[in-house]
C-alpha cells in the first residue's frame, strides 16, 4: 500500500503544507527558567523540520506570567521574548520546508510548578493542591483574553505561519468549556455558548489584528469523562459553535494531562499495549467530521502504524494527522516512512518520557537506555 494521503499536500487555511503529517504540540521543558528560547530547543526544532514532518507545533507558550505555570515552558507575552521566537522560526524556515504553527496557551489551574496560584473560571478543587483553584474576575477574563490576542500578535511578528489556542487537557480555556469546572452564572458560564465565549472574544479579537487570511486553529477537548463534566453530545455543540466562528482546523481530544482528576478513566496519552488499542481517537473523528464543513480535522491519539494513518485520511474521517510522543524517539520518523520504511512508529507509548520533564528537557529514556546498550556492546 501507497502512502499517496500521508505524503500529499493540503492547506489550513491559506497555507498550502507539504504533508498531512503534523508533530502536535509536546511541552518539551526546554526554554531556560524564565521562558525564553534556548540554543538547544531550536536544534530539538531543526531536527523535527529536517525529519520531514509537515507542520509543526510548537510546545504550548504562555501569554501572561502567572499563565506559565510549567517547568521551563517557553512564554511571548512581552517584546524580550521575540528574539529568541523569532530565531527558532526562521530556523525551521531556513533549514526545512516544514510549517510551524505556535501554540498559545494559559496553564489555568493545570500546575505543577510550585509559586503559581491555580485559576479558573470557577473554586473548585484539583488533586495537587490543598487550596480551591481562584475564581477570576470578569476583570481578570478581559486581561487573559487581552494576553492572548497579544501573544498571538507576536507570534505572526515572529513568523509563525499560524496560531493554535490550547483548549484541551484541563488548561484554562478548556476549564471554561467544561460544566465542572465552570459553575460560574455570568455571561462566561452557564449555557454552551457562554462557556465558549472567552474562545470567540479571543479569536475575535485574533481575527482583528491579524486579518482574515492568518490561519488560527485550535486543540480543544470534547469530552473530559468527569462526572458532571463535558460529555460529547455538548462536545459536538461545542465544535458547531467553533467551526462557525471561522477556525481553519480542529485538533480534537478529551481529558485532563492529571489522570488522578478522572479515576484514570481519561488521559489524553493513552499507554497502549497492543495495535488493537491504538487509534483510541478515531472513533470520536467518525463522529465529529460531518460538523466541520470547511474547517480541517486533525486526528491525534495513539496512533503508530502509517497504513492506519493513510486509511484514516482515505475514509476521510481526517484531514490531517498529528503525532507527539513518536517524534520523541524518532524526529525523522516522516523521512522513515517517506522513503518507503512502513514499519510503526518505534515508540511504544510507555509515557516513561513524562517523568523527565522535571529533570530538564524532555526525552525517551527507553530510547537513550537502548543506544547506551549498543554502545556498551
Amino acid at each position: 500500500m501507497e502512502l499517496t494521503k500521508l505524503f500529499s499536500s493540503a492547506k489550513i487555511g491559506n497555507v498550502r503544507i507539504k504533508n498531512r503529517i503534523v508533530r502536535s504540540a509536546t511541552w518539551l521543558a526546554g526554554a531556560d527558567e524564565v521562558g525564553y528560547v534556548t540554543d538547544d530547543l531550536i536544534e530539538t526544532y531543526q531536527k523535527l523540520g529536517e525529519g520531514g514532518i509537515g507542520l509543526i507545533i510548537s510546545g504550548y507558550i504562555g501569554v501572561h506570567e502567572h499563565g506559565s505555570g510549567n517547568y521551563r515552558m517557553t512564554r511571548l507575552y512581552n517584546e524580550s521574548y521575540k528574539v529568541g521566537q523569532k530565531k527558532l522560526v526562521s530556523t525551521i524556515h531556513d533549514t526545512s520546508d516544514s510549517k510551524i504553527a505556535a501554540q498559545i496557551a494559559h496553564t489555568g489551574s493545570n500546575i505543577i510548578r510550585e509559586g503559581y496560584e491555580l485559576v479558573g473560571p470557577s473554586p473548585i478543587k484539583v488533586p495537587r493542591s490543598i487550596k480551591l483553584v481562584r475564581e477570576l474576575s470578569i476583570n481578570e477574563i478581559q486581561e487573559v483574553i487581552k494576553a492572548f490576542i497579544k501573544t498571538g500578535t507576536y507570534a505572526y511578528e515572529c513568523g509563525y505561519d499560524m496560531i493554535q489556542l490550547h483548549g484541551a487537557h484541563g488548561y484554562l480555556l478548556s476549564d471554561f468549556l467544561s460544566p465542572y469546572t465552570n459553575k460560574r452564572n455570568d455571561e462566561y458560564g452557564g449555557y454552551i455558548e457562554n462557556r465558549v465565549k472567552i474562545i470567540e472574544d479571543i479569536y475575535h479579537g485574533l481575527r482583528d489584528k491579524l486579518g482574515k487570511k492568518f490561519p488560527i486553529i485550535i486543540k480543544l477537548n470534547t469530552h473530559d469523562n468527569l462526572k458532571n463534566g463535558l460529555t460529547l453530545e455538548e462536545g459536538k455543540e461545542i465544535i458547531k459553535s467553533v467551526v462557525a466562528l471561522g477556525l481553519d482546523a480542529i485538533e480534537p481530544s478529551t481529558g485532563r494531562t492529571d489522570p488522578k482528576f478522572t479515576d484514570n478513566k481519561s488521559f489524553p496519552a493513552v499507554v497502549t499495549k497492543n495495535p488493537e488499542e491504538e487509534n483510541y481517537f478515531s472513533h470520536i473523528a467518525r463522529e465529529l467530521k460531518p460538523l466541520m464543513n470547511n474547517c480541517a480535522l486533525i486526528l491525534m491519539g495513539g496512533i503508530r502504524n502509517p497504513l492506519a494513518a493513510e486509511r484514516f485520511l482515505d475514509e476521510e474521517i481526517a484531514d490531517f494527522i498529528s503525532f507527539s510522543r513518536p517524534f520523541l524517539y524518532e524526529p525523522d520518523l516522516a523521512k522513515r516512512w517517506e522513503s518507503g520504511n512502513l514499519d510503526s512508529a518505534y515508540c511504544t507509548s510507555c509515557n516513561a518520557c513524562f517523568g523527565t520533564v522535571l529533570k530538564g528537557k524532555i526525552y525517551c529514556p527507553v530510547k537513550c537506555k537502548q543506544e547506551k546498550k549498543s554502545i556498551n556492546n
